[in-house]
């Protein structure tokens, strides 16, 4: 996974829409203690520096040394990468050792994890008991346009995703998740978490040229540009102000929290 967002890490960080303050403080009320936190798959660092203000301490890790580097620095977030090749053992130690975590974190990432060795780490870490997993995710469905995005343009991009993304189109409704329900969704029923986000028309073009599936079809020869500016096109003409001209968008998001049976 690594690979698909080395070449664009930079722009990658300016195109993520930000997620919501309140979130984090909902998530920090779920755990008993608050001292040590984990975000796996920290890309950009964007969760990292939010569940910062809650915690004392936050340890972020991401397989791309390119994401890393444009990290949002903060004085209580410790960047590490994780070559893909760590056993379990080593992940564990990395991220603090046995019952060291009170919440692990991952934003929009889990579907590119090997999740049977990611969950054996995370049963292994989290303090039992009020130690807390949560993971979230979006995709295309953005409203006001969400019948075009989600629709028209995963319609046409489906042919160019790595299968494992299909997990966040299908709102991670398919994704394992064994542990025990603390009020934020259950296995096969995620909570719906709006995400409101001020967007130019071309932050939006952008977020989705930025995202894994056109990079994966650019390393396959193929340019979605074209069908992106299409799209776009539709979307423009329903944008109202001028494109130009920041408005809100709604994020349809989706998350998962659970802690350790």
């Amino acid at each position: 996974m690594a690979g698909l967002y080395e070449k664009l890490s930079e722009t990658y960080v300016k195109k993520r829409p930000r997620y919501p303050k309140e979130w984090f403080s909902m998530l920090a009320s779920l755990t008993a203690g608050h001292h040590r936190a984990w975000d796996a798959g920290c890309g950009s660092g964007q969760a990292s520096v939010s569940i910062a203000e809650h915690y004392d301490s936050v340890v972020a890790t991401d397989v791309s040394e390119g994401q890393l580097r444009h990290a949002i620095a903060d004085p209580k977030v410790r960047y590490l990468h994780t070559p893909v090749d760590l056993s379990e053992d080593e992940l564990v130690a990395l991220v603090g050792g046995e019952g060291s975590l009170d919440l692990v974190i991952v934003a929009t990432s889990i579907h590119w994890f090997d999740v049977p060795l990611f969950y054996a780490v995370v049963n292994r870490v989290l303090k039992k008991p009020g130690g807390v997993l949560a993971v979230w995710g979006y995709n295309y469905d953005i409203h006001p346009f969400g019948d075009k995005l989600q629709g028209t343009l995963y319609g046409a991009m489906r042919p160019y995703m790595d299968p494992r993304t299909r997990l966040a189109m299908e709102r991670y409704r398919e994704l394992p998740f064994p542990f025990e329900p603390v009020g934020v969704g259950r296995e096969g029923e995620p909570a719906d978490v709006d995400m409101e986000v001020d967007m130019t028309l071309e932050d939006l073009a952008g977020f989705v040229m930025t995202g894994s599936v056109a990079t994966t079809a650019r390393e396959k020869g193929v340019d979605l540009a074209a069908l992106v500016k299409d799209v776009m096109k539709d979307v423009e003409e329903e944008w109202g102000d001028k494109p130009t001209v920041p408005r809100k968008l709604v994020f349809k998001a989706f998350m998962l929290a659970g802690k350790p049976k």
